[in-house]
């Protein structure tokens, strides 16, 4: 049985915990430095998170983060930088949506059909990236930052009237999607909501992360080659192969973080559904440490303050800007960062004292034998 380090789990724990204390901290001196209370915000938000519907919303956003922080993750371990899920999944949504609107199957066949065209999506899209390193040695962080601009284009062409548009209202849709594509949730009520159906896809997403990753001859040569892809490529592991197929899983668990609201709740794309996905998930993965447990409970917080903020605003006797959970958003990442770093120093200097120690004692154990050795010549 392998033995518990205790050491390993300080480390692992210590980053995140420090950087949500010192973004709380730093987000308090914005408030005292604004006039307005450290403390009461806080107070407010976690009042929030006691009504049922809240947690209803914050468990359906954080579905969502937690797929896009996933897609995010799966680059890191790799040592790619896929800044593109959020063209990616947006992208991934039009197009399930378009598909969903104009194909009509039975329940059993139109729901993994759509799936599969959401995560083909967006395996496309980021395997253009990919294929531009691989081949031309382009920057994946350039690439996808250029490749979300050209798909907020084309989204803006297919959703034309003329095209695949739909107006409703003042709103440009991509029109209803047929009810065989409305995925089931879990009703609660009328005043609670609807827990989306896709949350449990989420769940089962990071499992199999966790087990390929850990688990798996793949994994092992993607966590290599994101090491060291000489050291790899030495062992026998292509690594253009797997920077490529890292893009294409990447993309394609990205195409999947827009589906729970697509197919949970709004059966249609439009220009109210939501953008900026992709980058939270930046933030997320960064804060879970791309570990899939650590990555649920920091989508959870990260949904939580976007979910409990509204209150703010309507805060007696002295209303609060929603905004405060932004800039503690914001905050999180450079404190993540920075406290990231710190421990990594720390626990470098930690290991080299220890490893300094165990030489010193087998030095003095080797020079014991060797006195006993001449004392008994």
């Amino acid at each position: 049985m392998k033995k518990f380090d205790k050491e390993r789990v300080l480390l692992a724990v210590a980053g995140p915990v420090i950087a949500l204390v010192a973004a709380i901290v730093l987000t308090s001196v914005v408030l005292i430095a604004s006039g307005k209370s450290p403390i009461e915000p806080y107070v407010l938000m976690l009042q929030q998170a006691g009504y049922s519907d809240v947690q209803v919303l914050i468990i359906n956003q954080a579905s969502m983060y937690y797929l896009a922080a996933l897609a995010v993750a799966i680059g890191f371990r790799m040592n790619l930088f896929n800044i593109g899920v959020d063209g990616q999944y947006r992208l991934a949504a039009v197009i399930t949506a378009v598909v969903g609107a104009h194909l009509a199957l039975p329940s059993f066949l139109q729901i993994p059909v759509l799936l599969l065209v959401g995560m083909l999506t967006g395996a496309l899209w980021s395997g253009i990236a990919g294929v531009l390193k691989v081949t031309r040695g382009v920057s994946e962080v350039v690439a996808t930052i250029m490749l979300n601009s050209i798909a907020t284009a084309l989204i803006g062409y297919l959703t034309l009237s003329d095209v695949w548009g739909v107006q409703v209202g003042n709103n440009m849709t991509t029109g209803t999607m047929h009810k065989s594509g409305w995925f089931p949730g879990i009703d609660l009520g009328a005043d609670v909501g609807e827990i989306y159906g896709l949350v449990f896809l989420a769940v089962a997403m990071g499992i199999v992360y966790w087990i390929v990753l850990n688990r798996t001859r793949f994994g092992f040569d993607l966590r290599a080659t994101g090491e060291s892809e000489t050291a790899a490529a030495a062992s026998g592991v292509d690594a253009k192969k797997m920077v490529l197929t890292a893009m294409l899983i990447s993309g394609a668990v990205a195409g999947l973080s827009g589906l729970p609201l697509l197919l949970g709740d709004s059966h249609t794309y439009s220009l109210s559904f939501p953008t900026g996905l992709g980058f939270t998930g930046i933030t997320i993965a960064l804060l879970g440490r791309n570990n899939p447990v650590g990555i649920a409970f920091a989508a959870l917080l990260i949904a939580f303050l976007d979910k409990a903020s509204p209150a703010l605003d309507y805060a007696t006797p002295v209303a609060y800007e929603k905004e405060i959970a932004t800039i503690m958003q914001g905050l999180i990442v450079f404190a993540v960062v920075i406290s990231y770093e710190a421990v990594r120093q720390w626990g470098l200097r930690r290991q080299q004292k220890r490893v300094g120690a165990e030489l010193a004692a087998a030095a003095a154990a080797l020079n014991n034998s060797e006195k006993k050795e001449v004392a008994a010549r």
